[in-house]
């Protein structure tokens, strides 16, 4: 027989999983989104990948409403069963995940807090736990006021979760989890620190066969007699500070040329206003035409560079560039990176001194002198 507490902490371990999961989809349902067009691809199921958005706001919403369900004791028999059935989906969905791993993180909390394929495994395993104890004892659990009025409340918030995902695919995500939220250092972030070694040149004697080894900064390299006789055979390196990787992976400002300008702009001083549109086939020509054109002109007025990123290709940039007399430069990096910087197609970045200090969606872009008037201002611009 199962006590009270095991079945309060039972409700609450369900219903605030729920809650938080279902939450941080419904805020940044194009993330949601593209994790789902992920697996569909993995899987081989192409045909799903037009039904991503209704299926990503759909999981948001029956997540919020079954967690706040299990928490208010709303409709505890239906409750129950919407958590059992889903953790019952779920957990074997995710053990086969986590054994073939065709994506790398299931996206199950967004990116608020990521989970390795294995960690969402045993967690739905505690929460597959909780719900069948829910369910088991669903009918002990009574409403915290009128059962009338629950069926209303439960329309209601699955009302709420809704709006509010069309209110943040409309806008930007209300909390931003990501690198490139504002106030990042992506300057830091972004670029590779810079390797420290010391660098020892190894040389053979090309007539007894010994090798001697000097430091790269000193060694008789202007001794005619000792080069005569020395080769240079190979090198090695004491890390002072070893090579590593970049904390945000994947992104880079390229030229058509193939240069690598992420330093050069990442590090430029003062205002970078970013467009970000991750593909231009897609994208929104009369933003560009109404709000990214005259932007464009301002910032140049102001002596403040812009630039477009986009992972489209060269000659999708080419074709744009001439339909719509774009005369602002545009440059290439990684489609997936785009996509992680800014939910919006196109979106703007305002950058300072390598800080993230403003994003906009392409509809809520202001006028040049607003932007920079509030880009100090904490949170995120929508």
């Amino acid at each position: 027989m199962l006590t009270q507490t095991t079945i309060l902490l039972s409700r609450i371990a369900l219903g605030g999983a729920f809650i938080f999961s279902g939450f941080v989809k419904a805020i940044d349902p194009l993330g949601s989104v593209y994790k789902l067009q992920d697996y569909f691809l993995a899987f081989g199921i192409p045909g799903l990948l037009s039904f991503a958005l209704p299926l990503a706001v759909l999981l948001s919403t029956l997540e919020l409403v079954i967690g706040l369900g299990a928490v208010l004791r709303i409709k505890m028999p239906f409750t129950a069963l919407g958590g059992l059935l889903l953790m019952a989906f779920f957990t074997p969905l995710t053990l086969f995940i986590a054994l073939t791993n065709p994506v790398p993180h299931c996206g199950c909390f967004g990116d608020a807090i990521v989970m390795s394929n294995w960690q969402t495994f045993y967690k739905n395993m505690v929460l597959l736990t909780a719900a069948v104890v829910l369910f088991s004892h669903r009918k002990k659990l009574k409403p915290l006021w009128s059962p009338k009025g629950d069926l209303g409340l439960m329309a209601l918030l699955a009302s709420m979760s809704v709006l509010l995902s069309l209110y943040c695919l409309h806008n930007l995500p209300l909390m931003d989890f990501r690198p490139w939220k504002v106030g990042s250092p992506v300057a830091q972030l972004a670029i590779s620190p810079r390797e420290e070694a010391n660098v020892y040149l190894i040389f053979e004697n090309t007539r007894t066969g010994e090798k001697r080894e000097y430091p790269a900064h000193d060694y008789p390299w202007n001794d005619p007699q000792w080069t005569a006789q020395w080769t240079f055979r190979d090198q090695r390196k004491e890390f002072t500070r070893p090579p590593q990787e970049a904390a945000i992976e994947n992104f880079y400002i390229q030229d058509a040329q193939g240069h690598d300008l992420t330093e050069f702009f990442l590090t430029q001083p003062g205002y970078l206003l970013i467009v970000v549109a991750h593909d231009l086939q897609r994208t929104s020509m009369e933003a560009f035409k109404d709000r990214i054109t005259p932007l464009a002109k301002a910032a140049e007025d102001h002596g403040h560079p812009l630039i477009v990123l986009t992972g489209s290709s060269l000659q999708a940039v080419e074709d744009f560039t001439q339909a719509h007399q774009a005369s602002y430069p545009f440059y290439l990096s990684d489609e997936i990176a785009l996509k992680t910087i800014i939910r919006s197609n196109p979106g703007l970045v305002l950058m300072k001194e390598g800080v993230v200090r403003g994003k906009w969606a392409h509809r809520n872009i202001l006028p040049l002198e607003k932007m920079l008037g509030g880009a100090s201002s904490a949170g995120e611009s929508k």
